[in-house]
């Protein structure tokens, strides 16, 4: 039997599951629609998929160093229990070891990734359907520089955590480069220093400085002039190498790496539900709503 577009859709809208696993279910089942579902439950598909609307803003941060390359790697789940399921940390661990072994560039490619005969993302689905929360592989990002060092904070298992942090430097020690990552952990700078800050957040900044400034009544030549003080001051906050190092306060990060001969050429730092909303609701109204299914 032909399976129509219009017949996925519909399998589709009934079931939660995937454009190509709805047509899977109907090609094996020659387009009948309760078989096509059944197939769909048996193999955990529509059960993985209905669950794809739900807020999973906990997990692990993985951090995976080969050589000169690091990759750090966000995979969420919808509770912090979850995060210490073991099965959940290995998938993880083997996620991250996929990203460094195939040098992925991005989280598309990360997700078509092969992982043991299957791709990540169906590695994921197959373990929502196992687990019983929605997960989903959110952010990886790269680092690349001749010595690049990890930490990972309040790690849940080896190498992965609610922050995850790699250092990419010339010169200097791992010693040194565990203490920024370390201190990017803690302090979390917007950038590694101003040259690679946005302009346009910058040009923000010093707009809201120069409002606060006229506030005053000062002329506009006194604001200038305060203006600069007050952007030097931004930018020892959000920059890493202008910040003072927590290891030794009287020290910019700069400044410490000059005096062991290192370079700090790039960083990342990943935590864990970073930038995701999560609605809040009481007791009451989470009883209500699972009363309701």
């Amino acid at each position: 039997m032909a399976i129509t577009a219009s017949m996925v859709k519909e399998l589709r809208d009934s079931t939660g599951a995937g454009m190509m696993d709805a047509k899977r279910a109907l090609t094996e089942n020659d387009g009948d629609m309760e078989a096509a579902v059944d197939w769909l439950r048996t193999k955990g598909l529509a059960k993985a998929a209905k669950k794809s609307g739900r807020t999973a803003a906990e997990g692990l941060v993985a951090v995976k160093v080969e050589g000169g390359h690091g990759v750090a790697v966000e995979v969420n789940s919808e509770t912090d229990f979850v995060g210490k399921n073991a099965d959940f940390q290995k998938m993880v661990a083997g996620i991250a070891d996929v990203a460094v072994a195939v040098a992925v560039s991005d989280i598309d490619a990360l997700k078509a990734a092969d992982m043991g005969g299957k791709s990540v993302e169906q590695t994921v689905t197959d373990a929502v359907a196992v687990i019983g929360e929605n997960m989903s592989v959110r952010r990886m990002a790269t680092v690349d520089g001749d010595t690049v060092v990890s930490y990972v904070h309040n790690a849940a298992a080896p190498g992965m955590g609610k922050i995850g942090v790699l250092v990419a430097m010339t010169g200097g020690d791992d010693a040194f480069g565990k203490q920024v990552a370390m201190h990017i952990a803690a302090v979390n700078p917007a950038s590694l220093s101003e040259d690679d800050l946005d302009p346009a957040v910058v040009e923000k900044e010093k707009q809201v400085q120069m409002d606060i400034a006229r506030e005053s009544g000062k002329p506009e030549q006194v604001i200038e002039k305060m203006i600069v003080g007050r952007m030097k001051k931004y930018m020892s906050e959000v920059t890493l190498l202008n910040q003072s190092f927590v290891v030794n306060p009287d020290l910019t990060v700069g400044d410490a790496a000059k005096e062991v001969g290192a370079t700090i050429t790039g960083f990342v730092r990943l935590e864990v539900g970073e930038g995701i909303e999560v609605v809040k609701e009481d007791f009451a109204a989470e009883v209500a709503k699972a009363a309701k299914g």
